[in-house]
């Protein structure tokens, strides 16, 4: 999900040939420059389609984290129907995030082939489609498993919208388009938990998730009448031999690793913190009731703000400096939500927030920028470790608080963030030496 340089000095793709720099991914030193030609056709903002384009795929992410975590808000009265514990409960997110994971790689691969348009359109259908029956299960075990088909389906969205961005976008304009995409995430993770929230406490689980399968039906219809057709997709091919080649040069690039636990640590935070926020605000000392539960999620808004804002962040203290500050105010917030007062609760959930959609929308659009072949795979190796930490953020967070209650959750976090600032303080380090060695290989 990129406009600026990461630092890589190679280009990673599955004919490249060309040594890879271990340097930062958010390298500071480098000029943001648009060298692309005044006739580039590729949109930028102002242009024909641009804003149907950013519109289109706002809604295809207000889709995809409504569906994703609509049972997120619900988890205590999941529990209660079914009878079962928060970590048997939070498996009806981890199971969906655990799908996505899983089938974002195969997926992308279908969109090289039969273009990112179609994937999305057919990824959205089957999900909207699955939607509508998640609020008929009739035990947790066959929950589990609808969201777990929900999880793969919606696994065609992230890797494709953002592959599309990067083929059919100017690149100065690039991290500005994914920052509006990755605001639509979380405008429907917010919506969703709302909605949930309101419904749930008048009508139950079941109407609330079937709410957000209607809501997502009129996305899905509006985003495959609103997506401009691509201009500049070059279709590529399903032999496996080729799509492992490109994963093999992938992952043999240390700079998209860095950028793949970078993506995977942050989110371990969000899943973790945000699975089982519901069972401390209902429980002493805040027993609030559902709707007001699910109006928490209402600080979404705070990462609308802060994914869409990214570029000119990233403008003013470079790559680094942003995951570093996205990383201490995730700190910061993880703190404050130790406190018992539901003010400070709140706060805390705001700058976890803040901090993560900043530092999620640098990753994402690192990697994009970093690959100029293999995108759809580069892209679908960052969405699936995303998604595996937010599996393992929600089963961990529910585990962590289970044994330590809320104290236990924000620990696992700290430590995640920890892991984010270590990366990158690797990354900076790595840079210094590639950069010293270079006069020295010059003479």
């Amino acid at each position: 999900m990129p406009s600026a340089s990461t630092g890589a000095s190679t280009t990673v793709g599955a004919a490249s040939s060309a040594p890879v720099t271990d340097s930062l991914p958010v390298t500071d030193s480098v000029p943001v420059t648009d060298s692309v030609p005044v006739t580039d056709s590729r949109m930028a903002p102002g242009g024909p389609g641009y804003r149907r384009m950013s519109f289109a795929l706002f809604l295809a992410g207000v889709a995809t984290f409504a569906l994703l975590y609509s049972t997120q808000a619900l988890l205590p009265l999941v529990s209660a129907d079914f009878g079962v514990s928060a970590s048997a409960a939070s498996w009806t997110v981890s199971a969906a995030t655990g799908g996505l994971a899983l089938f974002v790689l195969p997926m992308s691969a279908l969109s090289e082939r039969f273009g990112r348009r179609t994937v999305m359109t057919a990824s959205l259908a089957v999900a909207v489609s699955v939607g509508l029956l998640v609020p008929f299960a009739p035990s947790i075990g066959a929950l589990v498993a609808l969201r777990a088909v929900q999880g793969a389906a919606l696994a065609g969205l992230p890797a494709s919208a953002t592959a599309y961005l990067a083929e059919e976008v100017r690149p100065k304009a690039l991290i500005t388009a994914i920052g509006l995409f990755v605001a639509g995430n979380s405008v429907g993770g917010m919506s969703g938990r709302v909605i949930t929230g309101w419904v749930a406490q008048e009508w139950g689980w079941r109407v609330a998730v079937g709410a957000v399968g209607l809501i997502a039906v009129g996305c899905a219809v509006a985003f495959r009448l609103l997506l401009p057709a691509p201009r500049h997709f070059a279709r590529g091919s399903l032999r496996p031999r080729v799509l492992a080649r490109t994963v093999r040069d992938h992952l043999a690039n240390p700079l998209l690793c860095r950028l793949y636990a970078i993506g995977a640590l942050f989110m371990m935070v969000f899943g973790g913190v945000y699975t089982v926020i519901g069972y401390r605000l209902s429980e002493a000392p805040f027993s609030l009731p559902q709707g007001i539960v699910g109006s928490i999620f209402l600080v979404y808004l705070v990462g609308t703000v802060s994914a869409s804002t990214a570029g000119r962040l990233v403008g003013r203290v470079g790559r680094r400096g942003s995951l570093y500050l996205a990383g201490g105010t995730t700190t910061a917030g993880l703190l404050l939500s130790l406190g018992d007062s539901v003010a400070l609760v709140l706060l805390g959930l705001v700058l976890i927030t803040a901090g993560f959609f900043a530092g999620h929308a640098v990753a994402s659009s690192s990697v994009s920028h970093t690959a100029r072949e293999g995108r759809a795979q580069a892209s679908a190796l960052y969405q699936s470790a995303y998604y595996i930490g937010s599996s393992a953020g929600s089963t961990l967070g529910a585990v962590a608080f289970h044994a330590g209650g809320w104290a236990g959750t924000v620990t696992m976090g700290l430590l995640a963030v920890l892991g984010v600032v270590s990366i990158t303080l690797f990354g900076s380090h790595a840079a210094r030496t590639a950069s010293r060695r270079a006069p020295a290989l010059a003479h």
